[in-house]
């Protein structure tokens, strides 16, 4: 089966205040071709990050792009946004009654290829491989090719392989991975969001064995 033209996963950092962040998130939405924008909150009392997904919704969702939160489920759907990621198999399961079947699950932390089938076999929109944990631990890198090597190989639902830097971009889009996911360091990057996107942008382009 033939997938679709790969496209970029943007996670953001950790936000207390969206507003100083629009400006930079504008930037990232304009410079590739982002099919989704998982936010991520810092702690707060829930009648605020309700607030604050409501404002990322205005900027993201105007552009045709998903807007989804990290974990809160109870939170998507009632700001608005397009779904949640929930990390670890239990976190997954246990939301999916909040976000079924209007909203988008994804499934990220999973412990192995057990995981990611129990995932897959219970309703995950996507999974999400070789995003850190809270510890900053990731599978190796050479192991998170292969496991989206196999999961593209074998199953039709979306996989997104999580990107710690420039150089891992290129080799991942060659795993077969549908979307490529872009972290902290193109929000931090020397030569500013835009110049990192379009590089990555570049990458995500390059003919299959460059």
């Amino acid at each position: 089966m033939t997938r679709p033209p790969q496209r970029f996963y943007l996670l953001t950092p950790r936000l207390d205040d969206p507003a100083p962040f629009a400006d930079k998130l504008e930037t990232a939405l304009g410079a590739a071709d982002v099919a989704a924008v998982l936010v991520r909150l810092a702690e707060s009392g829930e009648r605020t990050l309700v607030d604050r997904v409501k404002a990322m919704a205005a900027l993201v969702q105007r552009r045709d792009v998903a807007l989804l939160v990290d974990g809160h489920a109870e939170i998507a759907a009632r700001a608005g946004a397009d779904g949640a990621h929930l990390t670890g198999i239990e976190t997954f399961t246990a939301a999916l009654a909040l976000l079924k079947p209007d909203r988008i699950a994804g499934a990220g932390g999973l412990h192995g290829r057990h995981d990611a089938m129990l995932a897959a076999e219970t309703g995950a929109d996507y999974v999400m491989f070789g995003e850190p944990d809270r510890r900053g631990w990731r599978l190796p890198f050479a192991d998170l090719q292969e496991r989206l090597e196999w999961w593209a190989e074998l199953l039709e639902i979306p996989c997104i392989g999580y990107a710690a830097n420039l150089d891992e971009v290129g080799p991942l889009a060659r795993t077969g991975a549908d979307f490529i996911a872009l972290g902290d360091w193109i929000w931090t990057h020397p030569e500013g969001t835009q110049a990192a996107i379009a590089a990555a942008a570049e990458l995500l382009a390059a003919p299959v064995g460059l």
